[in-house]
């Protein structure tokens, strides 16, 4: 049976484009002039997804996305599109706010709705892989040093895993003391924290889904402690824990950890499955990197648990990815553009770019990146019903 979209455009020129563009690829169309009609045939049609302009009469497309959010509840959900001729960031994240999915600026290429169109309902549709078991695997990204992006990487990547790869993901602020996941993601210290979790008498899978914060992007978050004092409630066997507990809900359970590497870290390299170092090319950091390598050997973990991502790889510092890797000895596995104004214009936005820019160029190294990590775990989680017989 067909998808069934609906498009909510007031314009007739692209009305008859995207119904053409649409009936090609073989998706049953249904057509509203502007916003109360969109929001009307919402209910009495109950399409797979909608197309929704922002500029509409009678509602707008932000009143039509969060008066069918509101009346969804938790119950069920159709994706939503938005089309606009604005290009602000700011624009952008008003509209994933009143709860679309997905954001096109107009003029787009056809190949391109399509493609998001598809990966949308994939991701929503009903279907037997819901009931599958989560992959459950737990990734601990960790900073050779601090300012060279691990929370940007981190936190982009998780939102890749899920928008883009269909994952269901959390994100552990692990940076108990000055975590900054609540700046970066425009969260005020009113939010739960694992201060919540460690404080209760047990800790189980229904105290975790009380705990979490779901972020716009569609993923959940286990914040830090809201004040460096109350960090020392955090022992260093709670985050393993923790993540343990976590992998039997998500398929990726990731921790943010500061540099230091004392009892609480190490105990995050333990139950992590991947460690991944993430670091730029320049002296002080490439030494730190060695002494990391070396403190893994020593520890005794696989050389394939840590792998190094070069962060700013374009980037002029004198030292190209052929030294690094010569003066490390071994292979930088993942790379990272450069694209600072970008990666900052985020940071104080409190918007991430893979959530409100992911067609940029930074968008798509980084998914790149996302992709090869789901491409490891997913080989990896085939791999062990193998051994295991």
């Amino acid at each position: 049976m067909a998808a069934k979209i609906l498009v909510v455009d007031d314009d007739s020129n692209v009305q008859r484009l995207l119904q053409y563009t649409l009936k090609q690829e073989g998706y049953d169309v249904i057509v509203a002039p502007d916003g109360a009609e969109g929001f009307r045939l919402w209910g009495a049609e109950a399409p797979d997804l909608i197309l929704l302009d922002v500029v509409l009469p009678k509602l707008d497309g932000y009143q039509v996305a969060a008066k069918i959010r509101s009346e969804e509840g938790n119950a069920s959900h159709v994706p939503i599109i938005m089309l606009t001729a604005e290009q602000e960031v700011e624009q952008r994240v008003r509209g994933l706010r009143a709860g679309a999915d997905d954001y096109l600026i107009k003029p787009f290429h056809p190949a391109e709705l399509l493609a998001r169109i598809k990966s949308l309902l994939a991701r929503f549709a009903p279907r037997e892989a819901a009931a599958r078991p989560p992959l459950g695997r737990i990734l601990a990204f960790y900073g050779a040093k601090g300012g060279v992006g691990t929370t940007t990487i981190a936190i982009n990547a998780a939102i890749a895993l899920h928008r883009e790869l269909g994952r269901k993901v959390c994100l552990v602020d692990g940076n108990l003391q000055f975590g900054d996941h609540r700046v970066f993601l425009d969260l005020g210290l009113d939010r739960k924290s694992i201060v919540d979790v460690v404080s209760a008498p047990t800790i189980d899978g229904d105290l975790l889904r009380q705990v979490m914060v779901k972020h716009d992007s569609g993923i959940d978050l286990l914040l830090a402690p809201p004040s460096p004092e109350t960090a020392e409630l955090v022992r260093p066997e709670h985050l393993p824990f923790i993540a343990e507990r976590l992998a039997g809900l998500y398929d990726y359970t990731i921790l943010d950890i500061d540099k230091r590497l004392d009892d609480v870290n190490l105990g995050v390299f333990e139950a992590a499955e991947t460690v991944y170092v993430v670091m730029t090319a320049d002296l002080s950091c490439l030494k730190n990197v060695r002494l990391i390598i070396e403190t893994m050997d020593h520890v005794g973990y696989p050389p394939d648990k840590l792998q190094l991502v070069l962060n700013r790889s374009n980037a002029f510092t004198g030292i190209n990815v052929k030294n690094a890797e010569g003066a490390l000895k071994r292979t930088i596995e993942h790379q990272i553009v450069n694209e600072y104004r970008g990666a900052i214009s985020a940071l104080n936005s409190g918007a991430p770019f893979m959530f409100t820019k992911a067609d940029s160029s930074l968008g798509a190294s980084l998914l790149h990146f996302a992709r090869a990590v789901d491409k490891q775990a997913v080989a990896t989680t085939a791999a062990e019903p193998a051994r295991a017989r």
